[in-house]
């Protein structure tokens, strides 16, 4: 299928007037929200790797990257948990979102990074660190995930859904 772009159905939901507008990720005001979160990580994630340890000094373990994935995937678990948790998203929330989630957190955390500093390891011969910074990161990674989404629950307050189900249960 060969279709020009301008062929192609684009989703277009309303702007602040209710009228339908560009569709959200062309939108300059969400794009500056994306951008200004994502400048900001970046600036936390390499004052992360300025004060902490260089790989050197830590048995070749790359403890920088190390704790900003963790540290983001707490606060992405939280996060959009806690922001789902009241219902329907408003424009608030996603704002909040996208500036903290898709911008912050999309600077402060590195996937390449974790990716390129393991093929160091495994080309300096340190397989043994290598394989245990990757299982490291991967099984605290989706421990401090499941953290935040838990503590992210509490914060955002009961869920519909399971406000209703409680409430037909008390009934009973």
């Amino acid at each position: 299928m060969n279709a020009s772009r301008s062929e192609l159905p684009t989703v277009r939901s309303p702007g602040p007037d209710g009228r339908r507008g560009l569709p959200a990720h062309l939108r300059p005001t969400l794009i500056g929200l994306v951008a200004l979160g994502g400048a900001v990580g970046s600036a936390a994630r390499y004052g992360t790797e300025v004060l902490l340890p260089a790989p050197e000094l830590t048995g070749g373990w790359p403890l920088a990257t190390l704790c900003v994935n963790l540290l983001g995937a707490f606060a992405l678990g939280f996060g959009l948990e806690a922001l789902a948790r009241p219902g329907r998203e408003t424009p608030r929330r996603r704002n909040v979102r996208l500036v903290g989630g898709t911008g912050f957190l999309g600077g402060f955390t590195t996937y390449s990074a974790f990716a390129l500093e393991t093929q160091r390891l495994l080309s300096d011969g340190q397989a043994g660190t290598a394989i245990a910074y990757v299982l490291v990161t991967l099984v605290l990674g989706l421990s401090c995930c499941l953290a935040g989404v838990l503590l992210g629950e509490r914060a955002g307050g009961a869920h519909p859904r399971r406000s209703r189900a409680a409430a037909t249960e008390g009934s009973s």
